[in-house]
């Protein structure tokens, strides 16, 4: 077996709306495609980072809750890879969004800081 490359991160919002804006105008990701899919009552949009698809957002109608969290069984969290952690981090404290304090990396030595998603999703930016 032979793998490229991830394709894409799958992400269900409770709030398709408001998880739209963040993964937007938060964290920068642009609409590829946005298909409102009326069979499920629910949308599928697609969204890039520097123009290459990583996220599918989907919304249904009321999805149930997950647990969610860094140590919680399953996916841990997705890490976006950034030039600066202390430019990222103002940046999401300019835009009211809380993070945890910026810890390093005991194998690397590069900082990284976890933060989350509308719906509790843990992110990290990691510094490149």
């Amino acid at each position: 077996m032979k793998l490229n490359k991830v394709h894409h991160v799958a992400v269900i919002a409770s709030d398709y709306v408001r998880s739209l804006d963040f993964y937007t105008r938060v964290l920068g990701l642009t609409v590829l495609a946005e298909n409102y899919r009326p069979e499920r009552q629910s949308y599928k949009t697609d969204l890039a980072l520097n123009g290459e698809y990583i996220i599918e957002l989907f919304s249904f109608p009321e999805p149930p809750a997950r647990v969610s969290g860094p140590e919680a069984a399953g996916l841990r969290h997705l890490a976006f890879e950034v030039d600066s952690i202390d430019s990222a981090v103002a940046d999401l404290e300019a835009k009211g969004i809380p993070h945890e304090a910026i810890r390093i990396d005991g194998f690397t030595g590069k900082p990284f800081v976890f933060f989350s998603d509308p719906d509790g999703l843990p992110l990290e930016f990691y510094e490149k």
